[in-house]
């Protein structure tokens, strides 16, 4: 009995082998970026690419691992559960209270050590953030709010949601 069951269980991992979710992976250029509304500098671009862009973009790179199943549901529930918090890719095609909030959500986040996820730097050891890194990323989402504050009225981004 005990024989059939593990046979059941082994035809069904094979069997899920070929069952897989449509990737994170845009072609060509994003319209909706944030860099192509405010000033992404080198460096922040470089903090984004290896501890943000994987779950908060349009284009996430995949381990090798990700071709393994039952991950690759879980990889991809993390990256849409991610991008629904932030997308960096599709951020100015939200409203300015909502790009306001949350890049002070992205201050907060990154501050209290709540981001990058600590299930990400256990295997992205490079995307641990240092305290350099932090205050860099922190002082561009700053400066984000700052532009809007300057150029759009201040009251109706403030006000929550």
């Amino acid at each position: 009995m005990l024989k059939k069951i593990l046979l059941v269980l082994l035809a069904a991992f094979i069997v899920i082998q070929f069952i897989h979710p449509k990737k994170n992976m845009a072609e060509g250029p994003q319209p909706n970026y944030i860099g192509n509304a405010y000033s992404v500098p080198g460096d922040v671009k470089s903090i984004l690419a290896k501890a943000c862009n994987d779950c908060h973009s349009n284009n996430t790179v995949y381990p090798w691992y990700a071709k393994i199943q039952p991950i690759d549901w879980w990889l991809t529930d993390h990256v849409n559960d991610g991008k629904k918090h932030i997308n960096f890719d599709e951020y100015t095609h939200k409203s300015l209270r909502y790009q306001y909030h949350k890049m002070e959500e992205t201050i907060e986040m990154v501050k209290e050590g709540e981001m990058p996820l600590e299930s990400y730097t256990w295997v992205h050891k490079d995307a641990k953030l240092t305290n350099e890194e932090k205050a860099k990323l922190t002082g561009w989402a700053e400066t984000v709010m700052k532009d809007m504050e300057s150029k759009y009225p201040i009251d109706s981004l403030k006000r929550k949601k």
